[in-house]
């Protein structure tokens, strides 16, 4: 997905995007379609951000278990379930159908009870949450997005922002920038000429990032024994370390398990993947049986530990984004700088709905802006 540009170092762009996740890709794509020259800078060396779904060996994979979101649902986040259609994606629901389990303490046998109904059925995509970025990327010039490009500085000029990449002495110049990254990230890694205003950088600092604190461990196996037990692979424990497990089987009918760590980042640091890893199959086993405790494979991400993810505020920081209508930029930079990152999002934020709301209102205010600036879309 990256390729050399027809442009030169330092030509200008009219939007440069910064982050390559589902609000980046959806914002280039929606510039593209109304004809605004546009592109998509990513530090990372692949597309998705938070979506990101491998195969067992945690490589990339169009049939891929999530390690980061998973769900949605497309009653009551019509817009994402629009975008699903508009794509042509399909979906498949979560496997809710068996019973279900609940370790209460670590002295008393894991319960097995009737699963109540949910009254909205939560979706997952064919091949993956990465589905949804493949296709909005599919709809860009390869050239139009530039992974491995980390913006470190961006500097408000007359005729615009300059952009500087970490590592680099090569610059970007554009009309608008939107910024399709968490806002705690954005404030903790790039710096601002001049700064923003300091209510602005408060809230990016103070705002949770989705996912950030998190953990996933997957077991993955050659059969489903929790389905020929009638199980639908949903538990819940008070014990740990999973605090959540659900059922990961993907389209295709590849099984796997897969959970939330109840352990706080810092703790996960000073145990480490091995002993997280062996001490999840072994509540696995406690929950499903004895077949648990022979995964042909795990997968385990620690959010937390990433640094295109996480700051060292997230770490301690469990609570989710609050919706809001407030402006994320004021000032000198209103106008030139967009936020389109999901927790930015008026509703849903920190959600793949949100990260699809937020690109699109970033989408109309850069296109009302160049409009009325008499800037015409390059066709």
């Amino acid at each position: 997905m990256t390729g050399s540009s027809t442009k030169h170092p330092g030509d200008p762009t009219s939007v440069v995007v910064v982050g390559a996740g589902l609000a980046g890709l959806h914002a280039a794509r929606l510039l593209h379609e109304a004809g605004v020259d546009v592109v998509v800078v990513e530090a990372r060396d692949r597309i998705g951000g938070r979506i990101f779904s491998v195969d067992e060996a945690g490589r990339p994979s169009d049939d891929g278990f999530d390690l980061g979101p998973s769900w949605y649902w497309p009653h009551t986040q019509p817009g994402l379930g629009e975008l699903v259609a508009e794509l042509g994606l399909s979906a498949f629901a979560q496997r809710s159908d068996g019973d279900v389990i609940i370790e209460r303490m670590s002295r008393e046998t894991p319960r097995r009870y009737r699963a109540i109904p949910q009254e909205a059925q939560s979706m997952r995509l064919v091949g993956g949450s990465a589905a949804l970025v493949r296709s909005l990327a599919s709809a860009l010039p390869p050239e139009r997005i530039c992974l491995g490009a980390r913006v470190e500085a961006m500097t408000l000029e007359s005729d615009g922002i300059r952009l500087a990449m970490a590592g680099t002495q090569s610059v970007m110049h554009a009309d608008l920038v939107i910024v399709a990254v968490p806002p705690r990230l954005l404030e903790a890694t790039v710096t601002f000429t001049p700064a923003q205003e300091p209510a602005i950088a408060a809230r990016w600092r103070s705002t949770p990032t989705w996912m950030a604190p998190h953990a996933k461990f997957f077991a993955l196996y050659d059969r489903a024994f929790w389905h020929e037990a009638g199980l639908s692979g949903t538990a819940q424990s008070m014990v740990g370390p999973l605090v959540e497990i659900h059922d990961a089987t993907t389209a295709s009918g590849r099984p796997g398990l897969f959970g939330f760590l109840g352990v706080g980042a810092d703790q996960r640091a000073k145990l480490g993947e091995e002993v997280l890893t062996r001490a999840c199959v072994e509540q696995l086993v406690r929950i499903f049986g004895a077949d648990a405790g022979a995964p042909r494979a795990t997968l385990f991400k620690d959010w937390a530990t990433d640094s295109l993810t996480a700051t060292a505020e997230d770490r301690g920081d469990g609570s989710h984004p609050a919706a809001s209508t407030s402006p994320w930029v004021i000032g000198r930079w209103q106008g030139r700088l967009m936020l389109a990152g999901s927790e930015t999002s008026a509703s849903e934020p920190g959600y793949l709905a949100g990260a699809v709301q937020a690109a699109r209102r970033a989408v109309d205010e850069a296109l009302a802006t160049l409009g009325g600036r008499g800037h015409a879309p390059h066709r």
